[in-house]
This record gives C-alpha cells, sequence and structure tokens, in this order.
C-alpha cells in the first residue's frame, strides 16, 4: 500500500543501514584496537577472564626478575665459596709441607698460610650482591636468616593467591659469622677438635710446641704453625691437617648446595617464562582479533552501507512518485 503518512520501505531500509553501521562500527573498533573483546560490554566473562590472568602475567615478570636476582645472589656466593675451596687446599699443601720442618722454615712458612687466611677472608667479605652476602654474616641470634627468593605466583580456582619461594639455608653454607655464639660460627671460623675435625662448642686453644692434649681445638681461620718465637710440634700440624681436611670437606657439600639452588632457580626461570608465554597465547585466543577476517568483513560492510544508503534514498523517492499523480 502507498501511504504519503508512513514511508515502511524507506524505515526498512533506515534500519538496515543502521545495522550495518553498527557492525561497522563494530569492526573499525577491532582492527583499530586489535581485540574483538576490549571492554566488558563487549564479552562479559571473557573480558574478566582476560583481565586476571594480565594481571597474574604482570606479578609472574616481577617474579622472572626476583628469580634473576636470587640467581645472581647465589652465583656470587658460589663463587667465592670456590675460591675459598682453591685457597683452602692451599693451606692445606703449605700444612703438608711445614710437616717435619725445621721451626725457621714453619716461621716462614706461617706468613704464607696467614696471607692465603686473609684471601680467604677477603673472598668472604666481598661475595656479596645486591646486599645479599651468604658466605660472611653477623648474626645476633646464632642463626643466620635464609635468603628467601621468590619462585612462584599461584592462584587457586578459588581466586586465592600466594607466593612460592627457593630458600637458600644461609646457616649450612656460610664460612664466617662474627656475630654468632660459639654453636654457630661459620665453617671457617668454627671450633673443630683437633683428632676429628668435628665442630664443637667449647674452644680450647692448643700450647704450641706442647703435647698434645685431649679436647684441643682449631679453627681455619685462626690456625698457626707459628706464633711468637714458637712453632707447633708435627703432631699438633697433622691435627691441623684434620680440622682442614673436615672444613674442605663441609665447604664441598655448601658448594653443592649452592650449585643446586642456583639449577633449581634457573629451571624456574625457564618454567616462568613458558608460563608467561602460554598465558599470553591463551589471552589472545579469548580476545584478540582475526585481522584477515576482519579486514574481510570490514570491504562486506562498507559495500552494504552504500548499497544501504542507495536503496534509503530509493524508498525516500517513492513518495515523491505518489505526489506526481495529484499533478496536472
Amino acid at each position: 500500500m502507498a501511504s504519503i503518512m508512513t514511508n515502511a520501505a524507506a524505515l526498512t531500509a533506515l534500519q538496515s543501514l543502521n545495522a550495518t553501521q553498527k557492525s561497522l562500527d563494530t569492526t573499525q573498533s577491532r582492527i583499530s584496537t586489535g581485540y574483538r573483546v576490549s571492554q566488558a560490554s563487549d564479552n562479559a566473562a571473557y573480558w574478566s577472564i582476560a583481565t586476571t590472568m594480565r594481571s597474574d602475567n604482570q606479578a609472574m615478570s616481577t617474579v622472572s626478575d626476583s628469580l634473576g636476582l636470587g640467581a645472581s645472589k647465589v652465583d656470587t656466593a658460589y663463587t667465592g665459596m670456590n675460591s675459598a675451596i682453591t685457597t683452602i687446599n692451599a693451606i692445606q699443601q703449605k700444612l703438608t709441607a711445614s710437616y717435619g720442618q725445621t721451626d725457621a722454615a714453619k716461621e716462614k712458612t706461617q706468613v704464607e698460610i696467614a696471607a692465603l687466611q686473609a684471601q680467604l677472608k677477603g673472598y668472604a667479605d666481598s661475595a656479596t650482591f645486591s646486599g645479599t652476602n651468604m658466605l660472611s654474616v653477623s648474626t645476633a641470634s646464632g642463626t643466620a636468616a635464609d635468603v628467601k627468593v621468590v619462585s612462584a605466583f599461584n592462584r587457586t580456582s578459588a581466586g586465592a593467591v600466594s607466593i612460592s619461594t627457593i630458600d637458600v639455608k644461609v646457616e649450612s653454607i656460610k664460612l664466617y659469622d662474627s656475630g654468632a655464639a660459639p654453636t654457630a660460627k661459620g665453617i671457617l671460623d668454627t671450633a673443630r677438635l683437633g683428632t676429628t675435625g668435628a665442630a664443637t662448642t667449647t674452644a680450647q686453644a692448643p700450647t704450641l710446641g706442647g703435647p698434645i692434649v685431649a679436647g684441643d681445638t682449631y679453627s681455619v681461620a685462626s690456625l698457626a704453625i707459628f706464633s711468637g718465637t714458637t712453632a707447633a710440634s708435627d703432631a699438633q700440624i697433622s691435627q691441623m691437617m684434620t680440622v682442614v681436611d673436615a672444613a674442605l670437606k663441609d665447604m664441598t657439600t655448601a658448594a653443592t648446595k649452592l650449585g643446586a639452588a642456583k639449577s633449581s632457580i634457573d629451571l624456574q626461570k625457564t618454567f616462568t617464562q613458558s608460563l608467561m608465554d602460554s598465558i599470553d597465547r591463551g589471552v589472545g585466543q579469548l580476545v584478540d582479533a582475526d585481522m584477515n577476517k576482519e579486514s574481510t568483513r570490514l570491504q562486506a560492510l562498507q559495500v552494504q552501507q552504500q548499497l544501504g544508503v542507495q536503496a534509503l534514498s530509493i524508498a525516500n523517492g517513492s513518495s515523491q512518485s505518489i505526489l506526481s499523480l495529484f499533478r496536472g
């Protein structure tokens, strides 16, 4: 029915054009942002998931940085420990060479041993990274605090978050502890029984050149084969060698622990990076726009828009056709 009051064709054409324009706006937004879900109104569920996962990824990026820092701290401690092991081997060689020597020779060897002991302390003191030193500490409580390396950011299915750490037990690897009680000194400054090399809570300094006394103790940090005008006896040097050997075993164990910690940190860092990449891919599957699809759709919608404008123009022209019927 032709009517001058209601142009149904024009209304239909206008609705179609509006729908095309809305689709065109959506497609242009996806192309400009690169996302098919860029805000909550696009898809509330996907937007919420993507926002949460992006937040988690940012937290894991911080974890990755922490792991890198932790790896550097452990590597620094390992380097210092490895150098100290080389030096303590040199001390053992000096003790072995002094066995059976004259007092004059022992006096000269003591100068070399003292230099090596100072070198040991220097290695421990300088093994510091970002303010953390695991080899030379000073603990008032007698127990060195663990070095905690943030290793993971966790989120449960209920949304609760937590942090995991890789703990380096400084108490078992420290070489010196200037503030600790005798029961918790470091590997090199702890008192050790001359008979077995075992650490002891009671220090009993030997009398150089005197007879062996049960309970005599030595520490690698302070042992001496010559003091003042007196040289150590060969029996005492033998006990010192036992003490140095025991300390060397403890240092080897400590180096192994540091190596294991470094390996764990490196593995966790690799895993964290892989997990971040996986989350990025997952978020992309949820919210990224398919640019090939959207560009093709854009061209189609632009054609539809042109046709819609023409259809609206034709529909509006139908009213003019009705008016022509009344012209003379």
